[in-house]
């Protein structure tokens, strides 16, 4: 906003508690479309002087998007009454394990 809009003249100390959260939370979300049309913009001039130069943006970054999920893991656990169904032991807990391990099963127990 430019300098004396009407945003700039609010008087704060004249807003209750609850009109300065909604304020907050305007702003807060004024805030993230603004930096989301900006990404996009960007993403839109990379796109573009990539192609200016005869690649696509993928060339460029050596689809480093795929590069960051990395090689999947091993399996090393696996559910004692459906083997089809494992964990490599990262990231959170199947529910079959929490349940086996409530069960009084150690993980061990469940170990391929």
């Amino acid at each position: 906003m430019a300098k004396g809009t009407t945003a700039s003249k609010l008087n704060l100390d004249k807003m209750t508690r609850e009109e300065l959260i909604s304020l907050r939370n305007d702003v807060d979300a004024a805030l993230k479309n603004s930096e989301k049309e900006a990404k996009k913009q960007a993403l839109a001039a990379a796109q573009k002087a990539a192609a200016e130069h005869g690649f696509s943006l993928d060339d460029i970054l050596g689809g480093k998007k795929a590069a960051a999920s990395g090689p999947k893991s091993a399996p090393k656990y696996a559910n004692p009454s459906d083997p089809k169904q494992t964990w490599t032991g990262r990231g959170r807990q199947p529910g079959w394990v929490k349940d086996a391990l409530a069960k009084g099963k150690k993980l061990e127990d469940m170990s391929i």
